[in-house]
C-alpha cells in the first residue's frame, strides 16, 4: 500500500502542532512522492493559481485558518475518512485515498493523482474538492489498534482451511522483511510512539494483503476462494481503519489559527 496521502497528513500536523518547521514537513513529504503540486477548479474558491507548490499553498491556506489534516483511506462501500459530498467521495474512493483540509470556516478535500511530465519528472498533483463541513467518523487508535489484533487472529483461522501464508515464496518473505526499517518512519515527530508502532504493524499487513491477492483462488474450490477473499477484505478495511485512527492521534492546537512565525511567510 503506497500511499500519497499519509506523508501530507502527518508531516503537515506535524507542522501545525510545531513539531517541524514548514520547510523540513514539505521536504518529508516530497522525499516520498516528488514535487508536490495544488490545483484549483471551481467551484472551490482559494487564495492561489493552479498549480503552486505545496509550500505556498500552506502558507496560503494557513491564512485562511489551516488547522488541521485529516487521512481518508475510502473503498467502494466504505467511505472511511470521508464527510461528502457526492464528487468528493466518489474521486477519493476512485483513488483509495484522500485528505481532508480543515479551515477556519470551511473544509476542503485534496485528491492525489501522478503528476508525469516526460521520461524524469514524477510528483503529485492534488485536485481540490469542496468538503462538507463536518469532522469525520473514524476509530480511536486504541479501538483501532485492537480490532486489527483481532482481525488478524481471525484471518489466520480462516487462512488455515484455506491457504497458508506462512508458504509465501521466499521472494515474498525478503519483501516483507524488507520493511523491518530499512525506510524512514511513516508517521512524523509528535505523534505518540502507540500511534508508530500501530503504523508500522499496519503497513506490513497491507504488504500481506497485497502480495496475497494476485494469488487469490489458485488451486482452491469455489467456497474456499470465497473464503480468502473475504478474509483479505477483512484486513484490508482493518488495516485502513488503523492507519486513518493513527494518522488522527497526533495533539493539535485547537481550532485557532496562530499566527505564522515570520520564516513561513513569503517574501
Amino acid at each position: 500500500m503506497h500511499l500519497t496521502s499519509a506523508p501530507l497528513v502527518a508531516w503537515g500536523n506535524a507542522w501545525l502542532s510545531g513539531h517541524v518547521g514548514l520547510d523540513d514537513a514539505v521536504d518529508a513529504v516530497e522525499r516520498r512522492s516528488g514535487p508536490n503540486l495544488i490545483g484549483t477548479v471551481p467551484p472551490v474558491d482559494l487564495p492561489f493559481d493552479s498549480g503552486v507548490p505545496l509550500r505556498v499553498a500552506l502558507v496560503r491556506l494557513r491564512g485562511l485558518g489551516l488547522c488541521a489534516f485529516r487521512l481518508a483511506l475510502p473503498a467502494w462501500g466504505d467511505p472511511l475518512g470521508l464527510v461528502g459530498p457526492k464528487e468528493l467521495n466518489q474521486a477519493a474512493v476512485e483513488a483509495r485515498e484522500g485528505v481532508l483540509v480543515q479551515l477556519a470556516d470551511q473544509q476542503l478535500g485534496l485528491v492525489p493523482s501522478a503528476d508525469r511530465r516526460g521520461s524524469s519528472y514524477v510528483g503529485v498533483s492534488w485536485t481540490p474538492y469542496p468538503a462538507n463541513n463536518a469532522p469525520p467518523q473514524v476509530p480511536g487508535l486504541a479501538e483501532a489498534e485492537q480490532a486489527l489484533k483481532l482481525t488478524v487472529i481471525e484471518v489466520a483461522r480462516v487462512m488455515e482451511g484455506v491457504d497458508d501464508i506462512a508458504s509465501f515464496s521466499p521472494g515474498v518473505h525478503r519483501q516483507l522483511g524488507d520493511l523491518g526499517g530499512r525506510e524512514a518512519p511513516s508517521l512524523a515527530h509528535g505523534y505518540p510512539p502507540r500511534a508508530h508502532r500501530v503504523v508500522a504493524q499496519a503497513e506490513r499487513l497491507a504488504k500481506v494483503v497485497e502480495l496475497a491477492e494476485p494469488v487469490s483462488g489458485r488451486g482452491m474450490t469455489a467456497q474456499q476462494a470465497a473464503a480468502r477473499s473475504e478474509a483479505l477484505r477483512r484486513l484490508d478495511a482493518a488495516v485502513r481503519r488503523a492507519l486513518v485512527a493513527a494518522h488522527a492521534s497526533i495533539s493539535l492546537p485547537n481550532q485557532v489559527r496562530r499566527r505564522p512565525p515570520k520564516h513561513e511567510t513569503e517574501g
